[in-house]
C-alpha cells in the first residue's frame, strides 16, 4: 500500500469533492459517509473538516459520534471494566445505530437523526431531540470499529495507525487487544474507499481513492 503525504485541509477538500460526485448507494436521498479510527486517531476532528467542506459547497451535514451511541455501564462492564472482547463487540449500541441513525435515512424514511443516546458521564439518556436532515444532506458518522458492521456507508475513509503508533498514542492499553482482533476479522484497509496513514497526526498521508 503506497502512501502519499497530504494536508488534512486538501484531504477533506478531496473527500468533500467525491461526496459530490458520489450518489446515495440505496437510493435514498441521503448520502453516508463513515470515518473509521481508533480513539488515538484524530477521527472527530477530520469529520468535522469533511463536514465544514461540505456546508462550503452548500451541503447540508450531520456529524455523529459513535461515542454518544454507548450501552449502559451494566452492559459495557458486565465482564470488568478491562475487557477487550467486551470492548470490541458489546459497548456500542449498533442495533441504536441502525434503529436511530441509519434507519431514518433509508428510502422513505423520516430523515430525523437522533445525534446521541447515552452519557457515559452521567450513565443516563441524554434525550437529545432528534435533527432533520434535509433531503441531499449528508451524514458523517465517525468512531471504532465501523466498517464491521455492514453500515450502509457510501464513502468509507480509515484512519490508520501502526501497531507501534497504536500503542505510543493509546490511554488504554488494554483495548490494544479488540484492535488486532478488528484488524484480524474485517481489515479496514482493504474493506475502506480510502486510508489515511495518521503514525504522525500532523503529517497525514493517503492512498488516493479506490476506483
Amino acid at each position: 500500500m503506497r502512501f502519499e503525504a497530504i494536508s488534512w485541509e486538501r484531504l477533506a477538500d478531496a473527500v468533500a469533492d467525491r461526496v459530490d460526485a458520489t450518489g446515495p448507494g440505496d437510493g435514498s436521498a441521503w448520502l453516508k459517509v463513515g470515518v473509521d479510527g481508533a480513539p488515538a486517531a484524530p477521527g472527530g476532528e477530520f469529520a468535522e473538516r469533511i463536514a465544514d467542506a461540505l456546508r462550503l459547497r452548500g451541503r447540508s451535514v450531520l456529524a455523529v459520534a459513535t461515542g454518544g451511541f454507548l450501552r449502559p455501564a451494566s452492559l459495557r462492564f458486565e465482564h470488568g471494566k478491562q475487557d477487550p472482547d467486551a470492548y470490541y463487540s458489546g459497548w456500542y449500541d449498533t442495533g441504536a445505530l441502525w434503529r436511530e441513525v441509519f434507519g431514518p435515512l433509508e428510502p422513505g424514511g423520516s430523515g430525523r437523526v437522533l445525534p446521541d443516546l447515552w452519557d457515559p458521564a452521567t450513565d443516563r439518556a441524554t434525550r437529545s431531540p432528534a435533527v432533520p436532515l434535509p433531503l441531499g444532506g449528508v451524514l458523517v458518522v465517525h468512531g471504532p470499529f465501523l466498517l464491521g458492521h455492514w453500515f450502509p456507508f457510501d464513502l468509507k475513509v480509515h484512519l490508520r495507525l501502526s501497531p507501534g503508533a497504536l500503542a505510543r498514542r493509546t490511554d488504554q492499553p488494554w483495548t490494544l487487544p479488540a484492535f488486532a482482533r478488528y484488524e484480524n476479522e474485517v481489515g479496514p484497509a482493504d474493506t475502506a474507499d480510502v486510508v489515511v496513514r495518521v503514525d504522525d497526526p500532523r503529517r497525514p498521508a493517503w492512498t488516493g481513492f479506490r476506483d
